[in-house]
């Protein structure tokens, strides 16, 4: 991929005096998003189309959102990972729009996939006869995708599978495959040798399935170059800001911005300690914020005493164990005139501690980080184009 282009400023986050009742306060830039999305498209090779990844609650940022947002931008290509998902979705999409559902039809469901308009990927050979069968039975062709395992051994056809639907006579008819698919699992890992070996099988895959619009590249695979295009890249969580390309810079625009707010400030003397399992024990008279967010909010526990936060641009360690609805930072080094107190906040992901930064401390990934959001932060969604700050409760209705 060449060389980024500029990012959007930093996402803004919310005045003190916004939503005073709740604990964290989440925001969503949803230009960043689109920017990334754009970013990726355009590193694309001309007639490589650029979908967007919206599962899991759109990585917790909400599908609905999310995916409105980016079908403004020009994506008409989604995915979801299961059929609850793409039904609360698929009403919110234009009409134009593809929706796929990764996990494909489980028994008894194939007629709601077709009574609502969703694409199956057909992970195995049973999945494949009984969308077969219901297109059969409807007496009119339904599309499809068809998903072959390279390398990744979780879903999809086999290479022998394929061999044997080959051997058969392709697809069953009734059924219009409108794509060929199969996902990396070291992209990225730079220099890893499945990557190149899955290039090649899925290379020898398309064989079997003439004249079918292939899809290969995940968001780190959009950064190995042509050979792993094909005709539909399949961005997701490079979408909301983590970095697909771990060891070097993020090429991506950050996308929330995470502020707990303070709830007590307190001395704490030594030799005190700070939280359960006093885990953290004070070696000098110490201050300590206690702020309103904790592993219920998705917050990690594992993150207890190395997580960090900062007010403004001064950083301040977590100390003791993050708790239930709790987590406590060491601010005895923030000057007199910068002093936290009940109400304030601080932040826990910003401008200074990216959604990376935070899953390196708390031993995870971005991924987890960002799925795990919880329903208590008050959520705002910046939109500029569009009309500005919503400072609503951020429900999205639908996801």
């Amino acid at each position: 991929m060449s060389a980024p282009a500029a990012v959007p400023a930093a996402v803004p986050g919310f005045a003190a005096a916004d939503h005073p009742a709740a604990g964290g306060l989440l925001t969503i830039d949803l230009d960043a998003l689109t920017g990334n999305w754009r970013r990726l498209r355009d590193a694309l090779s001309p007639g490589t189309e650029c979908a967007g990844v919206v599962k899991a609650n759109g990585y917790g940022l909400g599908a609905v959102t999310v995916a409105r947002a980016l079908s403004r931008a020009g994506c008409r290509t989604f995915f979801v990972a299961q059929l609850d998902e793409g039904l609360r979705l698929r009403p919110t999409l234009p009409r134009d729009a593809r929706l796929f559902v990764l996990s494909g039809p489980a028994p008894g469901t194939a007629a709601a996939f077709a009574a609502a308009g969703l694409i199956p990927v057909l992970n195995s050979p049973e999945q494949i006869a009984a969308w077969a069968d219901l297109a059969r039975a409807r007496d009119r062709a339904l599309p499809a995708a068809i998903h072959v395992d390279t390398g990744m051994a979780r879903l999809g056809l086999t290479p022998g599978e394929v061999a044997a639907l080959a051997a058969d006579g392709g697809v069953p008819p009734g059924l219009r495959p409108v794509l060929v698919m199969s996902h990396f699992a070291c992209a990225d890992e730079p220099g890893h040798p499945l990557t190149p070996r899955q290039i090649e099988a899925f290379r020898a895959a398309r064989a079997a399935f003439p004249g079918v619009p292939g899809s290969l590249a995940n968001s780190a695979g959009v950064f190995l170059g042509p050979e792993a295009y094909h005709d539909l890249a399949r961005p997701g969580v490079a979408l909301y800001g983590s970095n697909p390309t771990p060891g070097r810079p993020n090429p991506m625009a950050d996308v929330i911005r995470l502020q707990g707010r303070v709830l007590q400030v307190r001395c704490v003397d030594a030799p005190g300690s700070v939280g359960y399992g006093a885990s953290h024990r004070v070696a000098c008279r110490s201050l300590i914020a206690t702020v309103g967010i904790g592993y219920a909010d998705g917050f990690p526990r594992s993150a207890s005493n190395s997580a960090v936060g900062y007010v403004g641009e001064t950083p301040v360690p977590m100390v003791g164990r993050v708790s239930m609805d709790l987590v406590t930072f060491d601010v005895s080094g923030l000057p007199a005139d910068r002093m936290v107190r009940a109400g304030d906040l601080i932040d826990l992901i910003g401008p200074h501690n990216p959604v990376d930064d935070l899953a390196r401390r708390a031993g995870t990934i971005g991924y987890e980080i960002l799925t795990t959001l919880g329903p208590r932060y008050a959520r705002r969604h910046v939109d500029r184009a569009r009309r500005g700050p919503d400072r609503g409760d951020g429900k999205d209705s639908g996801s």
